[in-house]
């Protein structure tokens, strides 16, 4: 691959990470636990698309291309999936305090979050089905698909971690339990949004 062919297809990943998506909501919902849990939740996001990217370089992916079954099965669990999310989120505001933030056991579970976000997601899978492909030359091999993966993920990465540490802040200088409180339900009927939009397209 050429650098130009490199610094192109980092640049469409990041105008495709600038639009909002379930994914951007997630890792703000966690980030209003602290800015370590938003990127932790970042990171496993990143980690889904390197599976997205392993599942395209060995063939599994193009199940998705090839059978409309497959891309409604996946599009049903991924918006049950937000829609979970969004409505245990609900849920916990109405008992205990929540977990502390950035404690050690809300980081495996802001990190496997963002990973199954990813991995449910049909529209990463189609992204690395439809798209990557136009990037890899000719002849190139499995590597050549795994690296625009490692290239992607890096990519959202570093976005979603930035807004992570913004959006912390922003919960650090506006530390109010209404005002966060009301950023969490926000988040949660968000990502709850994308989980039944996703299943009424499925339909």
């Amino acid at each position: 691959m050429t650098l130009d062919a490199v610094l192109a297809f980092c640049a469409l990943c990041l105008l495709l990470e600038l639009t909002p998506g379930p994914n951007t909501f997630l890792v703000l919902r966690h980030s209003l636990q602290g800015a370590r849990t938003g990127v932790v939740t970042a990171l496993g996001s990143a980690v889904g698309a390197v599976v997205w990217a392993a599942a395209v370089a060995v063939g599994l992916a193009a199940l998705l291309e090839r059978s409309a079954q497959a891309y409604q099965v996946l599009k049903v669990a991924g918006g049950l999936y937000l829609v979970h999310l969004g409505v245990r989120t609900l849920l916990a505001h109405r008992g205990p305090a929540s977990t502390p933030a950035g404690s050690a056991s809300s980081l495996p579970a802001a990190f496997r979050a963002g990973l199954v976000s990813c991995v449910l997601n049909p529209k990463v899978g189609l992204f690395f089905v439809a798209v990557v492909p136009q990037f890899v030359p000719a002849g190139a091999g499995v590597g050549t698909t795994l690296l625009l993966g490692v290239l992607e993920a890096g990519v959202a990465l570093t976005y979603l971690s930035v807004l992570s540490q913004v959006a912390a802040r922003a919960v650090e200088w506006l530390r109010r339990p209404r005002v966060t409180r009301t950023l969490e339900r926000a988040s949660a009927a968000v990502l709850t949004a994308f989980g039944v939009g996703t299943l009424v397209s499925a339909r």
